[in-house]
């Protein structure tokens, strides 16, 4: 894709399914990147699989619910590359259960990690893209955040804010030549989803009937999101800002 090669991207949750597979694809792209995770041991892996060194990929492991954990991780990477150009926003971290059995402990904790993280990043990154003439933030939020989704009240909430809080950095920062924009995955078969589903028969009951509803017969895999990610951060879309779309196979269509 155009535009990619030689370009400075900050990936959060990157040891996750989602992230591995963007950095994999952001590297094949000739990316560099400042990937974080708030789990230093995955991060040393993700390098060792990944086959890259500090030259090409940085690993800062930062909790994104701490400010200045992020505003130092993001300087630091900064610092090491020069620049930076894309902020993929993609950690993210749910319990799932029926709102009316949750407490408001969960509650602060689900907004720390899928609203304020997001929030933070921004923050601390935004004036390093601004300072280098513009770039790409692509937001991964939610099809939960579109349609609601039982047992993940607070979640959905989250990824609808960062939807509706994605929209307004697009037109804020559209003069700063940035463009934001949102990949809302449908079920994707990662550790997030398993975690929700549970083990067992009645997670294999929640695992076929997700598939029955999905016009493609399938969960999406975290490989289905990394192609949509590249695209948005490159030259290709220019022309798109504060765009929200799915990668669901189907599940839901908006429009």
């Amino acid at each position: 894709m155009r535009g990619l090669k030689g370009r400075i991207a900050i990936v959060t949750g990157a040891a996750g399914g989602i992230g591995r597979a963007i950095c994999r694809r952001f590297l094949d792209e000739e990316i560099r990147i400042v990937a974080l995770d708030v789990n230093a041991e995955a991060l040393k892996q993700l390098a060792d699989d990944l086959g890259a060194d500090e030259n090409r990929l940085l690993c800062v492991a930062a909790d994104i619910a701490d400010y200045s954990a992020v505003k130092e991780a993001v300087d630091r990477g900064a610092a090491k590359f020069g620049k930076l150009d894309i902020l993929i926003n993609n950690a993210g971290w749910d319990v799932a259960k029926p709102f009316l059995q949750t407490e408001p402990d969960l509650w602060d904790k689900i907004i720390a990690i899928n609203l304020r993280g997001p929030l933070n990043l921004h923050k601390a990154a935004l004036p390093h893209l601004i300072a280098g003439g513009g770039g790409k933030v692509v937001n991964i939020a939610s099809d939960a955040g579109r349609v609601g989704s039982s047992g993940e009240a607070v979640y959905a909430a989250c990824k609808g804010g960062i939807i509706a809080f994605s929209k307004t950095m697009a037109r804020e920062c559209a003069r700063d030549n940035i463009r934001v924009n949102v990949v809302c995955p449908g079920p994707t078969d990662t550790a997030l989803l398993r975690s929700f589903a549970g083990e067992g028969e009645y997670g294999q009951k929640i695992y076929d009937g997700l598939k029955r509803a999905i016009p493609l017969k399938r969960l999406g895999q975290p490989d289905d999101m990394p192609g949509l990610v590249a695209f948005l951060s490159s030259d290709d879309a220019n022309y798109m800002t504060g765009q929200v779309i799915s990668v669901s196979g189907g599940l839901t269509m908006n429009g």
